[in-house]
């Protein structure tokens, strides 16, 4: 514990996580966290007042920032979305509506047909 702390771990990276602690000491990590919860405790009451977050906590912050940054930019995308299912849907009235009408014009007796000319576009040169 006392390497860790001075930043000077022999065997583990220096983190001051109970993982580091167990492979400093050579000792499973539930060695710590189930056997030995008072030196687990003892770890973290020195870490604590060392004023500095444990690595944990600062990977934590940082995953956190992270997260908000993908909450805000999935919010963004969800107000586009819902944006576009309502444009969508105008969209799917209107032809509907042209639909019915197109169908009720062609099932009355003697629809009006009308041959539209083919428009003939030269063959383009590569």
């Amino acid at each position: 514990m006392d390497r860790i702390l001075t930043g000077r771990p022999e065997r583990s990276n220096g983190a001051l996580t109970i993982v580091a602690l167990a492979i400093e000491a050579g000792v499973p990590r539930n060695a710590l966290t189930q056997r030995h919860l008072d030196l687990k405790n003892e770890f973290y009451a020195k870490v604590k007042e060392r004023g500095q977050p444990t690595d944990a906590e600062t990977r934590l912050r940082k995953q956190i920032v992270r997260l908000k940054e993908l909450r805000e930019k999935d919010k963004a995308e969800l107000e586009q979305l819902r944006a576009d299912v309502q444009g969508l849907v105008r969209v799917v009235n209107q032809l509907t509506l042209e639909n019915h009408q197109l169908r009720k014009a062609l099932s009355t007796p003697d629809p009006v047909v009308r041959v539209l000319p083919i428009l003939h576009t030269p063959p383009q040169h590569r």
